[in-house]
């Protein structure tokens, strides 16, 4: 998909998250001292005005005293959801630094979590062992995201549910990273794949179709895709003129799936 193979993308896709976990940029945490309160309170902030339909796809409070498997923690900005909604936690992460984020962000309040840094891409754990696996944003950055679509609906019990979020190929935001990255460099042939692949957030960086994620998830017994015009879609644009951009062109796609039931 990318204008040349990789070699081992994942561990160039490591290289990048373990430099800085995702949202933890120096624009959003500011002077705060590193993994202290204030610094865990001011990426929170951030990503919740930035993504506040992480809330309405995730439905944390549902979900207490269910078992929980979170594929990404990051900075554990999510995985305190969880926790403070009462669900048993464990999370999975391709880097150390979001291991140490999440254990620090949760200990602030009093919780704890079974993390472990471990490549999604093969899970250690038992068939039918989550009631819910929960993932924003991060399976579109492995080698394989089918191979980690394939290991969720294993360990997911009859019945389970898969939670999260994955990036639209044909988005506003691609639209504005292929302009300035094809058409302004004089590239206007290089394809959107291209582009994502090579100039959004770590290497090989992946963008699909409603159509094309509910064929990943064919698996399961019930897929909804749900489009969201974004923040990253609209910055710098007049609302004036984003106002009229139905959320169909924007840059992410919640999903919720369901597991066959026995």
């Amino acid at each position: 998909m990318g204008s040349e193979p990789s070699l081992d993308l994942n561990t160039a896709v490591r290289g990048h998250w373990e430099a800085r976990s995702c949202g933890t940029w120096e624009e959003i945490v500011g002077d705060a001292p590193e993994k202290s309160l204030e610094w865990f309170r001011r990426v929170e902030n951030h990503r919740y005005q930035a993504e506040p339909c992480i809330h309405a796809v995730a439905q944390f409070t549902r979900y207490h005293g269910k078992k929980i498997l979170e594929i990404g923690v990051g900075a554990g900005t999510d995985h305190l959801q969880w926790a403070r909604a009462g669900a048993e936690c464990h999370g999975v992460d391709l880097t150390d630094a979001a291991i140490a984020n999440t254990t620090a962000h949760l200990a602030h309040y009093g919780f704890r979590s079974e993390l472990r840094r471990i490549d999604a891409e093969t899970l250690p754990f038992a068939d039918a062992s989550f009631d819910v696996v929960y993932s924003w944003g991060v399976i579109h950055h492995s080698e394989s995201p089918e191979k980690i679509i394939r290991e969720i609906h294993r360990i997911l019990k009859p019945g389970g549910r898969f939670i999260g979020m994955m990036y639209r190929r044909n988005s506003v935001l691609t639209l504005r990273t292929w302009v300035r990255h094809a058409l302004l460099k004089g590239r206007p042939w290089k394809s959107f794949r291209q582009v994502l692949w090579n100039h959004m957030e770590s290497l090989g960086t992946k963008g699909y179709t409603e159509p094309e994620l509910k064929s990943m998830f064919g698996d399961f017994a019930f897929c909804e895709t749900i489009p969201y015009l974004t923040v990253y879609d609209t910055d710098k644009i007049p609302r004036v003129i984003h106002q009229f951009f139905p959320p169909g062109c924007g840059w992410f796609i919640g999903i919720r799936a369901r597991k066959q039931d026995r």
